[in-house]
């Protein structure tokens, strides 16, 4: 089976980074679920523009950090199209912030957002993709996790996406023999999530050793590849797609 005929199913898929994946999913034909926490109208026009591309889409309200409205974030998708292939993890919320400065519940929802959402996710999809005997999960990370890279100020998030890497390969060992892989893109800090990748190959940027931005296709790209039959034998692998920024 190829690209053309599963099923996608995007986290946080109404700007950014994860609608850039869902677009990229969508014009190698497949199908594509996207996921929401506030923003509908966004998310609609995605599904708009999927419809635009030639292939199906589906928009769904949810709140990943609760395990039962992802259970029935899952059931809906597998509803509509009567089976789900791929999950990409984008969800995960960013906040600048001294640990002096945080409080309990600030930490709770850092960690919620970017690390306990994938386990809620995985823990739905798991059951439908060894049924299927064949899957993909995708973690969207950030560039230095796999290292627990630090930095000040950004705690709680790098404490969950370095602990995001660590599930994601005790995940991958877990789950290969279903035919399921597991593995993790990591983002860096890209300022114009609209800039395509042709009006950024004409721009300067100091930062990255590739000499110019980062943008969302890059990100969505290697995405792609994870989720393809010919990455079949590549799991608990993490990507960075930074231009050899933080090597």
């Amino acid at each position: 089976m190829s690209l053309r005929y599963r099923v996608a199913l995007v986290t946080g898929a109404s700007r950014g980074i994860g609608k850039e994946i869902a677009l990229t999913l969508g014009r190698a034909g497949m199908r594509v679920a996207v996921s929401y926490h506030t923003n509908r109208q966004a998310c609609q026009r995605v599904v708009s523009t999927l419809q635009s591309l030639g292939s199906e889409g589906l928009a769904i309200p949810t709140d990943v950090t609760d395990p039962e409205r992802v259970k029935e974030l899952v059931s809906k998708v597998v509803r509509q199209f009567g089976r789900l292939d791929i999950v990409v993890n984008n969800v995960g919320e960013f906040k600048w912030k001294t640990i002096m400065d945080s409080t309990v519940e600030e930490w709770q929802e850092m960690l919620a957002s970017n690390l306990y959402s994938v386990f809620h996710t995985s823990k739905a999809v798991l059951p439908i993709m060894r049924g299927q005997r064949w899957g993909r999960l995708i973690n969207l990370g950030s560039v230095g996790a796999e290292r627990a890279f630090g930095q000040a100020k950004i705690s709680a998030y790098s404490a969950a996406k370095a602990g995001m890497v660590a599930l994601s390969r005790s995940l991958a060992l877990e789950e290969a023999r279903y035919g399921i892989t597991v593995n993790v893109v990591n983002p860096p800090i890209i300022d114009d999530s609209e800039l395509s990748l042709e009006e950024a190959e004409r721009v300067a940027d100091a930062r990255f050793p590739a000499g110019r931005p980062p943008t969302g296709r890059d990100v969505a790209e290697a995405v792609k590849f994870f989720a393809s039959e010919e990455a079949s034998f590549i799991t608990g692998q993490v990507l960075n797609v930074s231009g050899g920024w933080m090597l």
